[in-house]
């Protein structure tokens, strides 16, 4: 018996990291993909609407989902400011995923049309559909504060929030305590994940256990004749590459296809119900995520945290709904 399809919005800045995950949940069929927002982070919010314009066109599903880009007259502000504290990890940033984001890809071939913002599109979804959609985030939380901001009863209208943000006990990827997603607005993070709801944080350290390899692609039946083919071959190729030359790593963490597979495949992760804070001032920690796992914990837990993955089966199903979809593509 098929298994129902499973509503999702993803709210994203897309890098390849991103873009993979993008392109996993529009091939996976337990998963319907109603809308796909932009937000400012590794790539400006402009850049990231694009990216995800570019990103559908390739993979063409056969239900389009809908779009929403940042409206937030803060958002490029916020970038160059980003940009001024951390140059380093920015410009590394920039080497592993191309200047656009999505490595050597092109722009997409047409622009948006009918473009609503993505703080809007966010309270409309879930005001149609209370109760049924799960908000996958890959990108700074930028979107969910300010939906929170404008209407306190957005998130209790989600499913759930699967956020990929955050250290759990391993280093950041952005400072040594603090990964990208939190550090790029601390007070939005802190604010979201502090909030009431149902929701899971997937940590940097956890989306790093899935990795993929050269070996893994080169048994990819590739197809000229397909744009998903092409858009998967040419992400792949360019971030694994720039891994290697940047980063000295033989291989490619799966870190945002982790979020998603976590809605698709829930049997291959293990939460844990603990409290959650975010540093926003610490002048060597700001960012960093602090989780109180004391024998006598004080704070009460307001989140579920996955704490282990089946890296081996979350890379199986990835692997295994990209060759299925490049097969009928």
């Amino acid at each position: 018996m098929p298994r129902l399809s499973h509503k999702v919005i993803i709210d994203a800045d897309p890098g390849i990291a991103d873009a993979l995950a993008i392109a996993l949940a529009l091939c996976d069929p337990v998963l319907d993909v109603v809308a796909l927002t932009a937000v400012g982070g590794r790539v400006s919010a402009a850049q990231a609407a694009d990216n995800l314009m570019a990103i559908v066109q390739a993979v063409d599903p056969p239900k389009w989902p809908r779009f929403g880009v940042a409206d937030s007259p803060e958002s490029s502000y916020e970038l160059v400011r980003f940009s001024e504290r951390y140059g380093d990890a920015v410009d590394l940033s920039r080497r592993l995923n191309g200047e656009c984001g999505l490595g050597s890809w092109p722009a997409p071939a047409a622009a948006l049309h009918h473009v609503r913002s993505a703080v809007k599109l966010l309270l409309e979804c879930t005001r149609d559909a209370p109760g049924e959609i799960t908000l996958v985030t890959l990108g700074p939380l930028t979107n969910v504060a300010l939906a929170c901001d404008l209407d306190p009863e957005f998130l209790s209208r989600l499913r759930r929030l699967v956020c990929f943000a955050g250290t759990l006990e391993g280093p950041g990827d952005l400072t040594p305590a603090g990964e990208f997603n939190v550090c790029f607005h601390p007070h939005f993070a802190r604010r979201v994940l502090r909030y009431p709801a149902n929701k899971t944080l997937v940590p940097l350290d956890i989306g790093r256990k899935p990795i993929l390899t050269f070996d893994h692609i080169q048994k990819f039946p590739w197809r000229e004749e397909s744009t998903l083919s092409r858009l998967l071959s040419s992400l792949l190729s360019f971030a694994l590459r720039s891994h290697h030359q940047h980063l000295g790593v033989e291989g490619l963490w799966l870190m945002d296809v982790t979020a998603v597979a976590l809605v698709a495949q829930p049997q291959l992760f293990k939460t844990q119900s603990l409290a959650v804070d975010v540093e926003t001032e610490g002048l060597l920690t700001r960012g960093m995520t602090v989780f109180d796992r004391r024998l006598n914990r004080e704070w009460r837990p307001n989140i579920d945290v996955v704490i282990d993955v089946d890296a081996a089966e979350v890379l199986a199903h990835a692997l295994r709904t990209f060759r299925q979809a490049l097969r009928v593509a």
